[in-house]
């Protein structure tokens, strides 16, 4: 009888060794899960950075370069006090006058309107001559004139091409590259010099040509 107590006492302490190594190997076991969740969460900080980098709105893009004359530029016609002539000028520009010449300017252009007596019409070679030495002391870097004959609604026109520096801002400071057209223009002892610049390579090809095409003796 004293033997059988005996293996039974052996055999609950058995039992009771068998859970505790149990529960041990239970315990040891939860250390991953939590490792495994602290590195979700560092997972988790990284998306939301990611995702605020991706909401910043980039810079607009400018529509047209410095310089464009908009497309619905409207046009007004303009006649000096004495008469003789008309010419559309863009509409809006601010205008300045001084003797025998009107300026009308917007930004960075500019349409430049004068007028003399003259006896005789100008020719390629005299605007070659005498105007283009006159330029180059007047425009600041001038440079690369080119003069030919030309044909508007008005006749023909001796045409000088030719760059040259802006006056500086008197705000900034900043000077503008710009480009050149001098139309002249001559009837009957009245020569008229129609001058349009703007920033090299902006696209004023259009409104420079209704301007100079505008341009009619009255």
């Amino acid at each position: 009888m004293a033997r059988v107590r005996t293996v039974r006492s052996l055999g609950v302490v058995g039992l009771v060794l068998a859970a505790a190594v149990t529960a041990g190997c239970s315990g040891s076991s939860s250390g991953p899960p939590a490792a495994s969740h602290a590195s979700s969460g560092s997972g988790s900080t990284s998306t939301s950075t990611s995702t605020a980098g991706a909401s910043a709105a980039p810079a607009p893009t400018e529509s047209n370069p410095p310089g464009d004359i908009p497309d619905n530029q409207a046009y007004v016609a303009f006649r000096p006090a004495g008469g003789g002539f008309t010419v559309k000028v863009p509409e809006g520009w601010a205008r300045t006058g001084q003797g025998g010449t009107t300026v009308f300017t917007d930004k960075l252009n500019r349409v430049e309107i004068a007028t003399a007596s003259a006896s005789s019409a100008p020719t390629v070679a005299s605007v070659g001559s005498e105007v283009v030495s006159r330029l180059r002391g007047q425009v600041p870097k001038f440079d690369g004139p080119k003069v030919s004959q030309v044909n508007r609604h008005a006749g023909s026109a001796v045409l000088l091409k030719y760059q040259g520096d802006s006056a500086a801002d008197p705000v900034t400071g900043k000077v503008v590259r710009d480009a050149f057209e001098r139309y002249a223009f001559y009837r009957q002892g009245h020569e008229v010099d129609l001058t349009l610049s703007g920033p090299v390579n902006a696209d004023n090809v259009d409104p420079w040509r209704i301007v100079t095409d505008s341009f009619s003796w009255k």
